[in-house]
């Protein structure tokens, strides 16, 4: 099985696994997804990939503790072994010289945005950075974006970085200010949906990563579907990248919150169990 060669927390309720997977590594491209589980009794959870090594053989991803299984994830230790990780899956986030392009990312999304960045920068791009953190020490690979980025912006509740303006707010002064060639947009979904709609009067492009509830992660359970300019998308498939302009976001709000009760009770059973 798939053995971690690294687990560590970021900051807090934010953790880092990298996982040995040669395979996986070698086929790896901006964008895309894996899909992991715990253990044999937790469920399928989709991570973006943040990074990987095709030396070393290794994948990593970032989430954030939101459930049961993403919590048994975090207290997995270096030389344990998962019984599923599987991908990459998803399409590959569309790269080319745009211009000016806008990398904006916010919690697990700050990990996400790093390699179209790096992609981006390759390809010719001018790369624009804006994170969103609620405080200065919720911030984590600072260093490497910087290295991949032209320009980078945090906004932070706490004034650390002198910017307390939501993503939104920040994405439309640097708009004013000069030509976006393009945005991309990965956090959470009031993330991308706000970041959408800042850029919708202007009519530059704006593509984001959805990351609707998903089960097997190639099409056949539908768990995952998304409607995209009318017409019925699967995230995992058809995505996870989608014109952020087109996506029914009311929907997809809506369909984020299916199991939210289920959640809650989920772990608040395991964690009796566990920690009596």
């Amino acid at each position: 099985m798939p053995k971690i060669l690294q687990r560590k927390r970021l900051v807090p309720n934010v953790h880092l696994i990298e996982i040995e997977a040669p395979e996986i590594a070698r086929k790896c491209k901006p964008g895309q997804f894996v899909i992991i589980m715990p253990d044999e009794f937790g469920e399928r959870i989709p991570l973006t990939i943040g990074d990987w090594d095709e030396d070393k053989g290794s994948v990593t991803v970032v989430f954030i503790v939101v459930g049961t299984s993403t919590h048994k994830l975090s207290l997995l230790e270096e030389g344990d072994e998962v019984p599923v990780f599987v991908g990459p899956l998803g399409k590959v986030s569309k790269i080319e010289k745009f211009g000016t392009v806008v990398c904006s990312g916010g919690c697990f999304g700050i990990s996400a945005i790093y390699p179209i960045a790096r992609a981006m920068k390759k390809a010719g791009n001018k790369v624009i950075t804006l994170l969103d953190v609620k405080a200065n020490y919720l911030l984590y690979w600072e260093e490497k974006l910087r290295a991949v980025s032209d320009e980078f912006f945090v906004s932070a509740r706490d004034d650390f970085f002198n910017c307390k303006d939501y993503v939104p707010d920040v994405l439309k002064n640097i708009v004013k200010k000069e030509k976006i060639d393009r945005v991309v947009s990965i956090g959470c979904t009031y993330l991308m949906y706000t970041s959408s709609q800042a850029t919708r009067s202007k009519g530059i492009k704006t593509i984001v990563s959805l990351n609707p509830i998903m089960v097997d992660g190639t099409g056949m359970c539908g768990a995952c579907r998304v409607t995209v300019d009318g017409k019925t998308k699967f995230a995992c498939v058809d995505g996870p990248d989608f014109d952020g302009h087109l996506v029914d976001w009311e929907e997809l709000f809506a369909r984020r919150k299916s199991y939210f009760d289920e959640e809650i009770h989920s772990l608040s059973d395991w964690e009796k169990k566990t920690f009596p």
